[in-house]
C-alpha cells in the first residue's frame, strides 16, 4: 500500500525508495516523517558545513516534476520540521520536496543529492532500535506486582548495552567490512571499532574472493623491539625508559619471497625441472610439507604492537576485503539496531543480569531467569543463522558427484 495506515511501518513508498516527501507550504513548519532524522550543516551552499546535511531541498511553483530546483533562502531544521527564516520566507502554495541523499542522487533537483542517507534506512524494518527495546522493557517488565518492582533506568540501559555487546560476537549479525588496498609497507590500521576479525581475503580481476590466512607460528610481531649495547644490553634514555628501534623480524617478513614459504614452484621453474631431470611431479606429491602452509594466497598477522595488520610480500598491492567483529556500540550508542529477532532475547538477559545482581533474590528465580535467557538466547541465534532448507539441499546434491 502506498501510505502508512497506523501499523510498524510509517513511510510511504515514495520516502522509502526515493528518499522523497512532498509538501505544499501554507506558512506552517515542514514535518518530516522519515524514519531518518534530518541533519543541518548549514542552509547555505557555499558554507562548508553544507556538505554536512543528509538532505537537500527543492521547491516549484507549479509542482511539475521538471520544476524543482534546489531552495537558496535560509531555513533551519527543528525537531525534524524544516523552518523557513525571514527575511525571505517561502511563498504560500509553493510545492516542497524533502530529498534525503541517495547513491543515484535522488530524483528532484537534476539528481545532485549523492549520500547514502535512504539505502541507511533500508532493510531497517528487521531491526529495532536500542531505546524503544528499554522503553518497552521499563513499561511492561517494571512495576507494581511485576518481575521487577523498581528499577533505575540507567540500570537496564547498562545491561542492555552489555547484553548486546555479548550478543554481537556470536548471535548478532554485528560483521563490519572494509574493502582496502594493500600499500608498499603491507600494513594497514586496524579499523576503529575492530573486536575480533571473522575472515580476510584478497580480490581478484573477477570480484572473487580468495582466502588469506592468518600466520599462526609461521612468523611473529615482536611487541618491544629495545636498542642494545655492544654487550646485549637493552639501552635507556636520560630518563630511564627503554630506547626502541624498528623491527628487523618486521623487514625480513616484508622482503619474504612467498614462494619459498609456502614451497610453490611457478610453471617456468616446473618446466625446466620435468625437462632437464624427467621428474614428475604431480599436484599433492611433495612431501614434508606443513598444509597450513602451502598455498599462494598469502598470510596476514595482528601487530598489537603498532595496532596494525601485517602481510606477506605477494600481497602488496592486492585488494583486500577484512570482515571483522564489532561490539555494536561503537557509533551507534542508543540508536543501536537490535534484530527483531533477538529482541526477546534481550529483554531476558536484562531480567536475569537485574535479578541476579540483587541481594536476597530467591535462587531458585535466578535459575529460571538463567535457563530462559539461555533457550531465547538459543533460539535467536538459530533465526539469525539464515539456515534455509533449498540451500542446503543445493550443496548436497554435490556430493553424488563422481570426481573422475
Amino acid at each position: 500500500m502506498a501510505k502508512p495506515n497506523g501499523g510498524l511501518i510509517t513511510e510511504t513508498n515514495e520516502q522509502y525508495y526515493a528518499g522523497a516527501q512532498r509538501f505544499q507550504y501554507s506558512g506552517v513548519p515542514l514535518v518530516a516523517t522519515f524514519d531518518t532524522k534530518l541533519v543541518l550543516g548549514s542552509w547555505d551552499p557555499f558554507n562548508p558545513q553544507y556538505q554536512v546535511n543528509n538532505f537537500k531541498l527543492y521547491t516549484s511553483e507549479t509542482g511539475l516534476p521538471e520544476t524543482y530546483n534546489e531552495y537558496q533562502g535560509a531555513y533551519s531544521v527543528v525537531d525534524n520540521a524544516i523552518v523557513f527564516d525571514d527575511p525571505s520566507p517561502m511563498p504560500n502554495g509553493w510545492y516542497v520536496i524533502i530529498q534525503l541523499k541517495t547513491l543515484t542522487g535522488g530524483k528532484y533537483g537534476n539528481r545532485d543529492a549523492y549520500g547514502d542517507a535512504v539505502e541507511q534506512n533500508q532493510g531497517n524494518y528487521a531491526y529495532t532500535n536500542l531505546t524503544d527495546v528499554i522503553d518497552a522493557y521499563m513499561t511492561i517488565y517494571v512495576g507494581e506486582g511485576k518481575l521487577i518492582p523498581d528499577v533505575k533506568r540507567t540500570d537496564v540501559i547498562f545491561h542492555a548495552k552489555r547484553g548486546l555487546q555479548e550478543f554481537s560476537y556470536d548471535t548478532l549479525k554485528s560483521i563490519r567490512s572494509q574493502e582496502l588496498t594493500i600499500p608498499a609497507s603491507l600494513n594497514l590500521a586496524i579499523p576503529q571499532d575492530y573486536v575480533n576479525y571473522t575472515s580476510m581475503s584478497y580480490i581478484d580481476a573477477y570480484g572473487v574472493k580468495h582466502p588469506i590466512y592468518p600466520a599462526n607460528s609461521l612468523r611473529v610481531s615482536p611487541y618491544q623491539v629495545p636498542l642494545q649495547d655492544d654487550k646485549g644490553q637493552p639501552t635507556t634514555d636520560s630518563l630511564g625508559d627503554m630506547l626502541e628501534g624498528s623491527s628487523i623480524t618486521n623487514e625480513r617478513w616484508a622482503e619474504a619471497n612467498a614462494n619459498l614459504l609456502s614451497g610453490a614452484i611457478s610453471r617456468g621453474e616446473y618446466n625446466e625441472i620435468t625437462d632437464k631431470l624427467g621428474w614428475n611431479m604431480n599436484a599433492g606429491q611433495r612431501y614434508g610439507g606443513d598444509p597450513q602452509y602451502m598455498q599462494s594466497n598469502g598470510w596476514f598477522n595482528m601487530n598489537e604492537r603498532d595496532g596494525s595488520i601485517m602481510f606477506s610480500s605477494n600481497l602488496r598491492g592486492r585488494l583486500i576485503v577484512l570482515e571483522y567483529i564489532s561490539d555494536g556500540l561503537a557509533y551507534d550508542g542508543m540508536d543501536f539496531k537490535v534484530p527483531k529477532m533477538a529482541e526477546d532475547a534481550l529483554y531476558s538477559h536484562i531480567s536475569h543480569a537485574i535479578i541476579s545482581t540483587r541481594m536476597g533474590q530467591p535462587e531458585y528465580v535466578v535459575q529460571r531467569l538463567k535457563r530462559e535467557r539461555y533457550a531465547k538466547l538459543r533460539n535467536a541465534k538459530i533465526r539469525l543463522s539464515n539456515i534455509k532448507l533449498s540451500e542446503i539441499v543445493q550443496v548436497m546434491r554435490g556430493k553424488s558427484k563422481w570426481i573422475k
